[in-house]
């Protein structure tokens, strides 16, 4: 190490030290402005680079480091030098080989799960996706490709998977079994013992039960300190927010949404059911993906437009790698068979009972006692049906009706 006496000697490539505290920084461009300015741009030891401007008076606090001439060794730890190789080589793995994921976890996917991760998914940077595919098209696989092939490429740390609470544990099994990938279900022993307080900010990889999130304001604080490369949401469409008349009534599973899109850089919502019918509530849930192109409540007539944000494949266009179809086509018909006597005789005996007690629905709606004749029609469709299903289920109903039974007709909806 020795003294600059001049500004002139430091060029491109040099090694100098005195412009960080404590730290050798690598020259990687040096333009004159002026005779006493000179403006560099260096280069850390973390390999961040910054420009910043030397002056004729920082001359005496500049070192520039001569390198010396080293031997080469050969007596390192020869375990420890492949080790470093072999996770230099995998951490470049997904340059070679396009699905890694799939090569290294326990599933065969299919043609669909396969297109909706590598075609529609990786490619969007951030992630901003509605997965809107039929039941049963294995969208939990899909999930786990995706979270395996970021991280693998070094796009993802953190992952929060958001589910109803039923599905919490089939989930923490099925990425463990299928990928590998060990996550933490969140409840509120786990947030009693954590150190810290926050689970959220100490596991990288996390299950939260929807409702138990959305319905603690301790918890939604909690998740407003951290942030995610990934939020997974089970089941998205109960993060819903209908429209009463011209005025949104968000949820609190809304407001989770709300809070976990913010959260994170990448949101994957799924579910089978994206749209109930209504389109504002429909605009109203993709402002999930996108809070300003689908802000405000849709004009009439004008069609919602979500291709970009979302896939909907159903079960009749899902087929396997031969090409034949997934689910085999449904044919419904209706058999014939021959009643016996008896079994005739009670037919037309509920049938008559059934048609006589739906004329009463009628008689209650017209006298403004809907809300009861709603009561009286399903129990009328429920015998029907156990009629349908045997002797035995329409005899059960039929004792269980008559023993609940009242005598007046407008003092109960109750079947009599």
């Amino acid at each position: 190490m020795r003294s600059i006496a001049k500004l002139e000697a430091v060029v491109r490539g040099a090694r100098v030290e005195g412009i960080l505290p404590s730290q050798q920084v690598e020259i990687v461009d040096a333009k004159w402005q002026g005779a006493d300015v000179l403006s560099v741009v260096y280069r850390d030891q973390q390999g961040h680079t910054q420009p910043t401007l030397l002056f004729r008076e920082q001359e005496d606090g500049l070192r520039l480091a001569t390198r010396e001439p080293q031997s080469r060794r050969f007596d390192a730890d020869p375990a420890m030098f492949r080790l470093v190789g072999e996770a230099q080589r995998i951490s470049l793995a997904y340059l070679f080989d396009p699905l890694l994921a799939v090569h290294t976890s326990l599933v065969r996917p299919l043609p669909h799960q396969i297109t909706a991760v590598y075609e529609e998914m990786l490619a969007r940077h951030p992630l901003k996706f509605l997965l809107a595919d039929d039941p049963g098209s294995g969208k939990t696989i899909m999930a786990g490709l995706l979270i395996k092939e970021l991280a693998a490429r070094d796009d993802l740390r953190r992952c929060l998977v958001c589910a109803p609470g039923s599905l919490a544990e089939q989930w923490q099994e099925e990425l463990a079994s299928k990928f590998g990938l060990r996550f933490e279900i969140v409840t509120r022993d786990a947030i009693e013992a954590d150190l810290a307080g926050n689970p959220f900010a100490s596991n990288d990889l996390v299950i939260g039960r929807m409702d138990h999130l959305s319905r603690s304001d301790s918890i939604m604080a909690r998740l407003s300190n951290v942030e995610w490369d990934l939020v997974v949401v089970d089941e998205a469409h109960k993060m819903s927010c209908p429209w009463y008349g011209d005025e949104p009534k968000p949820t609190k599973r809304y407001n989770l949404g709300q809070l976990l899109a913010r959260q994170t850089r990448h949101l994957l919502l799924m579910t089978a059911t994206p749209h109930n019918g209504k389109d504002e509530d429909f605009q109203s849930f993709l402002q999930l993906l996108d809070s300003e192109r689908f802000a405000g409540r849709p004009r009439r007539r004008t069609r919602i437009d979500a291709h970009d944000l979302m896939r909907r494949m159903t079960k009749e266009s899902l087929v396997t790698f031969e090409g034949t179809p997934l689910f085999p086509e449904r044919r419904a018909y209706t058999p014939k068979y021959a009643l016996t006597p008896e079994e005739r005789v009670l037919y037309e005996s509920v049938t008559k009972y059934v048609s006589d007690e739906m004329n009463r629905v009628e008689r209650l709606h017209r006298v403004g006692r809907g809300s009861q004749g709603a009561i009286v029609g399903f129990a009328m469709t429920t015998l029907q049906r156990r009629l349908a299903s045997s002797p035995e289920a329409i005899f059960q109903s039929l004792s269980l009706s008559f023993r609940a039974a009242v005598t007046p007709e407008d003092s109960s909806p109750s079947v009599r």
